[in-house]
């Protein structure tokens, strides 16, 4: 069964020029202990899915249709008290940098013990000794001096560090983590993405990867959603996505990383930009951009269509496709 479902959701934001459509129509699902990976470009959305998740829309972005599930239960209703009791409680949440999720004015252990009895019934003394061992279990040396320092007394790593120990003290089941390693130089990142995925394996807790880097995705995920313009446009495993990409857009994702083995002059590229919020094509967003698009890409709009193990937005996959060289 899974933790998390996401059914046909669609995030809104309203202008005065009309309503704006950030998120149309997207649908994924997270099995407990399983990592998912959300990869696009800038503006794909992959933040925005994470925020209505947790529930930290920015007005005036509201969910506008569809369902979020957590264990089953609907939370994307939910007021605005019920859903801060689940974040912490249920779905932890690792943000990009460190020092806006941390108070400086505070220790972290303040923060730590606070939220650990916020949501679990402890003491302050069982709160102190579960954050400690928290602080130990990310890595921190020394957890039991460092609990009283203050967060401008750590290291990009180790904030980080901190922040993950914050969003697994009520042992959450599902974890939000938006782009945890970007700040960070390449040697912690993989210190990070280690500490995931041991945390994941140890505790059996879901966790949403977004990310932009498909190195990081490549060594954490086991499935991964590739996102353009507010849309899924390939969800599979990892492998199959990196190695046979379905997708055009993928295709190109994975043709512009470099290839160590080989010398080339130039790197490869994706003509062209994503589109804005209000000049969106009709039929497949992709279509301007695309090198395989033929007539029906330009009016229709496809969802997601069975690719071998792969499942991607592509009418090159459906069967009634008759491709006119």
């Amino acid at each position: 069964m899974s933790l998390l479902e996401v059914k046909n959701l669609i995030v809104e934001f309203p202008s005065r020029r009309g309503t704006l459509r950030a998120i149309d129509d997207i649908s994924f699902a997270i099995a407990p202990g399983e990592i998912l990976g959300v990869v696009g470009e800038s503006g794909a959305g992959k933040s925005l899915t994470g925020a209505s998740i947790i529930g930290l829309l920015e007005p005036p972005g509201r969910v506008a249709g569809g369902q979020i599930l957590l264990e089953g239960e609907r939370i994307d209703n939910l007021s605005h008290d019920q859903m801060r009791s689940i974040r912490g409680r249920k779905i932890g949440a690792i943000f990009q940098d460190p020092l806006t999720s941390l108070n400086p004015l505070y220790s972290v252990g303040r923060q730590l013990t606070e939220t650990i009895q916020a949501h679990l019934p402890v003491s302050a003394a069982q709160a102190r000794e579960r954050a400690i061992n928290l602080l130990k279990d990310t890595g921190i040396p020394a957890a039991e001096q460092r609990i009283d320092h203050y967060p401008h007394q750590f290291s990009g790593g180790m904030r980080q560090r901190v922040v993950i120990a914050l969003a697994l003290a009520a042992e959450p089941k599902l974890i939000i983590a938006d782009e945890p390693t970007t700040a960070l130089d390449v040697s912690i990142q993989a210190q990070i993405i280690t500490l995931l995925k041991n945390l994941c394996k140890d505790r059996g807790a879901a966790v949403m990867l977004i990310t932009h880097d498909m190195g990081v995705i490549a060594e954490t995920c086991d499935r991964v959603a590739v996102m353009y313009a507010g849309r899924v446009a390939e969800i599979g495993p990892v492998h199959e996505v990196i190695n046979h990409p379905a997708h055009p857009y993928t295709k190109g994702l994975m043709a512009a990383i470099p290839d160590i083995r080989e010398e080339v002059e130039r790197l490869n590229q994706i003509d062209g930009a994503m589109p804005r919020l209000n000049a969106i094509p009709t039929g497949c967003a992709f279509n301007p951009r695309c090198p395989q698009v033929f007539e029906r890409c330009k009016t229709e709009r496809p969802g997601l269509i069975d690719a071998g193990p792969t499942r991607a937005a592509c009418w090159l996959h459906d069967q009634r496709t008759k491709v006119v060289a």
